[in-house]
C-alpha cells in the first residue's frame, strides 16, 4: 500500500535574493502491520524491566531499613523480573509466528541474505554511510541489509539467548522435574554451573543493552539524515520517504 503527497512552497534563493518554488514530494509505503507493531513496543518495556530488575538481582540494594521480615523489595524486583521474562518469551513466539503469516517486511528480522554477494555490497554501503564516509544514503521500505545483520545477531540470537539462559536458572527455583527444568535444566552442566550460568545471563544483559543504545541511535540518525522515518513508522505502520526538488 504506497501513497505520495506533494506540496508547493515559495523558499528564498540565496544565491540572487528572489524565490523559488520548491515541490516537497512524501512517499507513503504501509510497512509493519500491528501485531508487529505491538509486540516491539511489549518488548520494548519487557525488556527494559528485565535489564533494570536484572541488574539489582546481580547486585542487590546493600541494605533496607528496619527489620529484614518487614522488607520485601528484592521478591517485588524477582518477581518484575520473572513476569517480564514470561512477556518477553511468549511475545517472541508470536513474533516468530507473526514472520510466517505476516507480510514480507515481518521475515526480515529472522533471515539476512548473507549468501548474496549484492547484500553484502549494499551491507558494506550502509556501514560507510554510518561512519560518514558516504554522503549518500540510499532508501529501503523494510530494514536495511546492515540492520537486518545487526538485529538477528545482537537481538534475535541474544534474546534467544537470554530467554534459555534465564528459564535454565529459573528452573533452579522451581525444582527439580518442573517443567523448566525438563526444557532448560540441561543448559547449567553445559555451562560447568549455575555461577558460570549467571554470569553468562548477566554478559548477555550488556549485549542487550549495547544492542538498545545502537538501535536507538541509528533510528534518530535515520529520521534526521536520510529523509525517511524510522521511529514514527513503529508507531503508524507507515514508512515516509521525503524528496525536495525545485520545480
Amino acid at each position: 500500500m504506497t501513497s505520495t503527497v506533494e506540496k508547493k512552497e515559495l523558499v528564498d534563493n540565496h544565491r540572487d535574493g528572489t524565490k523559488k518554488e520548491l515541490v516537497r514530494k512524501q512517499t507513503a509505503v504501509y510497512v509493519y502491520e500491528a501485531p508487529l507493531r505491538l509486540w516491539h513496543w511489549v518488548t520494548v518495556l519487557s525488556v527494559l524491566t528485565l535489564c533494570v530488575t536484572g541488574y539489582f538481582i546481580g547486585v542487590p540494594l546493600p541494605t533496607q531499613p528496619g527489620e529484614a521480615s518487614e522488607n520485601f523489595l528484592m521478591g517485588y524486583i524477582r518477581f518484575a523480573h520473572f513476569t517480564a521474562g514470561y512477556v518477553v518469551t511468549i511475545a517472541f513466539i508470536g513474533r516468530i509466528y507473526w514472520a510466517i503469516v505476516g507480510n514480507s517486511h515481518a521475515r526480515e528480522l529472522f533471515y539476512p541474505k548473507v549468501f548474496r554477494k549484492a547484500w553484502w555490497k549494499e551491507v558494506w554501503h550502509e556501514i560507510r554511510w554510518y561512519s560518514f564516509i558516504e554522503k549518500t544514503p540510499k532508501k529501503y521500505v523494510g530494514h536495511n541489509p546492515l540492520a537486518q545483520l545487526g538485529m538477528f545477531v545482537l537481538f534475535v540470537l541474544g534474546i534467544i539467548f537470554m530467554i534459555v539462559t534465564g528459564f535454565a536458572l529459573y528452573s533452579e527455583g522451581l525444582g527439580q522435574g518442573s517443567w523448566a527444568d525438563v526444557m532448560f535444566g540441561w543448559v547449567i552442566p553445559l555451562f560447568g554451573q549455575s555461577q558460570d550460568v549467571h554470569t553468562w545471563h548477566r554478559v548477555g544483559m550488556w549485549w542487550i543493552i549495547t544492542f538498545i543504545m545502537i538501535h536507538v541511535y541509528v533510528a534518530i540518525r535515520e529520521d534526521i539524515m536520510s529523509r525517511q522515518s524510522l521511529i514514527s513508522t513503529m508507531i503508524s505502520g507507515w514508512r515516509m520517504f521525503k524528496d525536495d526538488k525545485p520545480d
